[in-house]
């Protein structure tokens, strides 16, 4: 499940620097080596700019999700359904006009890698 992926990646995260998503989604595009690995990183450490409130994150394992980890698992499931029309608005619902584009970005290299696994 990408959401408990994504709990694990946030723990290791958690004491490390935020990233601005912009700066951070450039890097990815110019040096996709390891790719795999940085998006989840870089999604979990610049979330919180791409939210109005600090976001939640569960334990890996837990089977209780919080808000912020149903929008994420509600977007990959559009991802994989190829609903564009419901990821773009689950992603306009909540996040700034700026940083729409790069978290969409993050969002669907995470479900590629994922899936490719």
């Amino acid at each position: 499940m990408i959401i408990n992926h994504l709990r694990m990646v946030a723990l290791k995260c958690r004491s490390a620097a935020r990233v601005d998503l912009d700066q951070a989604c450039a890097l990815l595009l110019a040096d996709p080596a390891d790719a795999q690995m940085r998006h989840a990183e870089t999604l979990m450490r610049g979330f919180r700019q791409a939210v109005t409130q600090r976001p939640v994150f569960f334990r890996p394992g837990t089977d209780e999700l919080s808000f912020d980890e149903a929008w994420l698992g509600r977007l990959f499931e559009a991802v994989e359904r190829e609903d564009d029309d419901s990821f773009r608005f689950l992603i306009q619902s909540r996040v700034p006009r700026w940083t729409q584009r790069n978290l969409a970005f993050l969002i669907r290299s995470i479900s590629e890698e994922f899936h490719r696994i």
